[in-house]
């Protein structure tokens, strides 16, 4: 019936999102969701190509960056696959997903993200650990990053620039720079408030 795999899910995605009344947030996963499943490249899949042209322009669009877990996230990439889809991604960061080995738990500050990419992302969504509890320390710096990242937009003059606060300087999201060390401090001290509440509740 489709010429290809691609004008099939467009075909499909374009109909279901007009049967739901164009709801504001539709969002579409495609088959080539990361730079290393592209052939040859991002800019250059037929595929990916077909996706921007035919999917109706209200339905976003995920993406994982160059892999599938994605240990750092670039302007120019974004820029590439911006062209490519003709809008701007929805991240899906698979930073501390651990579904693929559970013996793994990822502890560590949200990081490799380049300064000043909120603007140009859709949107960003966090793929967590499976252990519930373990996603404190993700969220919370997440959540700092955010922060660093609006105060970035407050100050475009400083948008692109490098972190270079010291662990414990009193910088950060209040001067528009992000240190994933202070992040990761940060976070750790509110997690053990968390757990030291928790422990005096009764059942704790």
């Amino acid at each position: 019936v489709f010429p290809s795999l691609a004008q099939a899910q467009v075909s499909v995605a374009n109909e279901v999102y007009q049967e739901l009344g164009q709801p504001s947030v539709f969002l579409f996963c495609p088959t080539e969701y990361c730079s290393s499943l592209c052939s040859p490249s991002p800019s250059q899949s037929c595929y990916l190509q077909t996706i921007g042209q035919e999917l109706l322009p209200g339905i976003g669009v995920i993406w994982t960056g160059p892999k599938v877990v994605s240990q750092e996230l670039s302007a120019a990439l974004l820029e590439e696959v911006e062209a490519v889809l003709r809008r701007r991604p929805v991240i899906w960061d698979n930073l501390y997903a651990n579904d693929y080995d559970c013996r793994r738990v990822f502890l560590g500050p949200y990081m490799g993200r380049a300064p000043g990419l909120m603007s140009r992302l859709h949107g960003l969504l966090l793929n967590p650990n499976c252990e519930l509890q373990a996603n404190f320390i993700p969220i919370h710096t997440l959540g700092t990053w955010f922060r660093s990242e609006l105060g970035s937009c407050a100050h475009p003059d400083r948008a692109g620039m490098e972190a270079v606060a010291a662990p414990g300087g009193g910088q950060g999201a209040q001067d528009g720079s992000y240190s994933p060390q202070e992040a990761l401090e940060l976070a750790l001290r509110d997690w053990v408030a968390e757990i030291n509440q928790q422990a005096l509740e009764p059942g704790g």
